[in-house]
């Protein structure tokens, strides 16, 4: 990772629908450049993808909340089957695994708060490794669409003084 791929992973998260040549244009570099620096980064896992950003409300899934979930026993089967489980229904965005008092925080896309409560009940509560339920409705969700990408931990960072120093 150099300035030149960070400058291209900022565009692309700007507008990742812009052709290879207006992303060449705005950073200044030739169009077999861009593309050959675009391949590379997909290649080498830094781009996962590009997606569409949906908005919930417009189909149908306004309300959403996150569902925080123990487990018990807490053995790899019981943790990968329910990770596996809540992850293929359909009103489950995002499903973190985490440490702490807590083994899942789920977060979910619904209807209403009737849909809420029997996804809560009927999915998550019902499973057979669960030891315990709670639920938090989200108010607002503030998602940020872009990253500052951080220089490598193997080259100290240097602050920026606005002029230059031999």
């Amino acid at each position: 990772m150099d300035e030149l791929d960070t400058a291209i992973i900022v565009e692309l998260q700007r507008d990742g629908r812009q052709t290879n040549r207006e992303l060449a244009e705005r950073i200044g570099i030739a169009p077999s450049t861009c593309l050959e620096r675009v391949r590379s980064l997909r290649a080498t896992g830094v781009i996962e993808g590009f997606h569409a950003e949906v908005n919930l409300g417009a189909i149908g899934r306004p309300v959403q909340a996150l569902i925080n979930v123990r487990l018990h026993p807490k053995i790899r089967e019981a943790v990968e089957g329910f990770r596996d489980y809540v992850t293929a229904l359909p009103e489950t965005l995002a499903v973190f695994v985490v440490s702490g008092g807590d083994d899942f925080i789920i977060q979910v896309a619904v209807r209403d708060a009737g849909h809420l409560r029997d996804f809560v009940l009927d999915h998550v509560s019902r499973h057979r490794n669960i030891a315990d339920v709670r639920t938090s409705l989200v108010y607002d969700h503030i998602r940020k669409t872009s990253i500052e990408v951080l220089p490598p931990p193997d080259r100290p960072s240097r602050p920026r003084t606005g002029r230059r120093t031999r």
